[in-house]
């Protein structure tokens, strides 16, 4: 009982000063006002047009008048009415004062003008926020968030700033009460609680339950799984040199916070089939290589060769000389044939000259004058 009467103390005293606001002049508002707080309702522009005018619930007159004078206020003792602006504020709201009310205004003549309907929902404000989180079998992180005395609360979650994804969820809702996230999800956790009289928020800084993701070979056995890592006694490399056999190499070992086969710990190898693939990487890009060396070495060969096809000019051209060349008959002798005739031969001389460029005109001959003497 004690623990009770603690509660509702508690809750008075986090609905003092509560104050909200809601425009009645809509036909089917609906308004909302904190339990042992205060509510400002707008009833109407002005009453200065209006004839009489009476705010009913349950066919029970609340507030009355005519034009600028208030007949009569059932709750005068906690409420006030300002004729000149139409608003009824209502103080110290208990679960009673909720329901629907109309407002019904006559002319002059006494005919009644369509009334307008309000709805007053009276709600416990959230006084407080509960945050428990702990860790699961597999890493996992359950959090409980709860908050005490409000009325219809609502859930929301925030990690570092931003609503928590579908990605860092591993179960539940981030609109529920109950999340839990997934191993490697760690920061600063807020769950805040709100109704339409209240919000109240709870941070937590929470990092992860220690575990780490392995996705390696041990033993001949794929392992791929979230263990502990204080205890973890699965894909641990020797800290002693392996000896080598020629059965296979040392199982591949991938150790993460995520699970994620892009991670591998410094030192130990990989799976056989992710060797191939460096292997086959690595032949490509030698193949690569050569084919390069082989295309640079024709393009330089090539280049030589047009080097070498360009007409060359020779360094010492010489000059023909023709010498004079005389025949004459010898003295003193004849035969019966054709006289044999004598040939002199005259000194023949190549003189060097200087190096000239070709011309297309062609090349030009110096020929010798030959006399003949009988």
């Amino acid at each position: 009982m004690k623990v009770v009467i603690g509660l509702l103390l508690m809750l008075l005293r986090v609905s003092h000063g509560v104050e909200t606001y809601c425009d009645g002049r809509i036909n089917g508002a609906q308004c909302y006002g904190a339990l042992g707080g205060t509510v400002v309702l707008r009833l109407m522009d002005s009453t200065s047009e209006i004839h009489i005018y009476q705010w009913v619930k349950n066919k029970t007159v609340i507030l009355s008048g005519r034009k600028n004078h208030i007949l009569s206020n059932q709750i005068e003792n906690r409420s006030s009415f300002t004729p000149s602006n139409g608003t009824f504020r209502i103080n110290n709201l208990s679960r009673t004062d909720g329901g629907e009310y109309a407002l019904q205004s006559f002319n002059s003549t006494g005919q009644q003008l369509d009334p307008l309907i309000l709805q007053l929902n009276i709600q416990a404000p959230v006084s407080s926020v509960l945050l428990v989180s702990e860790c699961l079998s597999q890493g996992e992180m359950r959090v409980s968030c709860s908050s005490e005395g409000g009325d219809s609360p609502q859930y929301s979650w925030t990690l570092d700033g931003h609503t928590l994804t579908d990605t860092q969820l591993l179960s539940g809702n981030k609109d529920s009460n109950n999340i839990t996230l997934r191993q490697d999800v760690s920061g600063q956790l807020v769950c805040s609680v709100s109704n339409h009289v209240s919000s109240v928020s709870k941070e937590e800084t929470i990092s992860t339950c220690g575990f780490i993701f392995i996705n390696c070979f041990y033993n001949g056995t794929h392992i791929s799984q979230w263990v502990p890592e204080a205890n973890n006694t699965m894909c641990i490399e020797s800290t002693t040199a392996p000896t080598p056999t020629t059965e296979g190499k040392e199982p591949g070992i991938t150790v993460s916070n995520k699970p994620s086969t892009n991670n591998t710990s410094t030192g130990q190898t990989l799976p056989p089939h992710i060797k191939a693939e460096h292997w086959y990487m690595m032949a490509g890009v030698l193949v690569v290589l050569v084919i390069l060396l082989v295309v640079g070495v024709a393009i330089v060969c090539a280049h030589k060769k047009r080097q070498n096809n360009k007409p060359k000019e020779e360094d010492d051209e010489q000059e023909l000389t023709y010498a004079d060349v005389r025949i004459v008959q010898r003295q003193g002798r004849r035969v019966q044939q054709r006289a044999e005739a004598g040939v002199e031969y005259g000194e023949v001389k190549f003189s060097e000259r200087p190096r000239q460029v070709a011309q297309p005109a062609g090349d030009d001959c110096v020929y010798a004058m030959v006399r003949k003497d009988r």
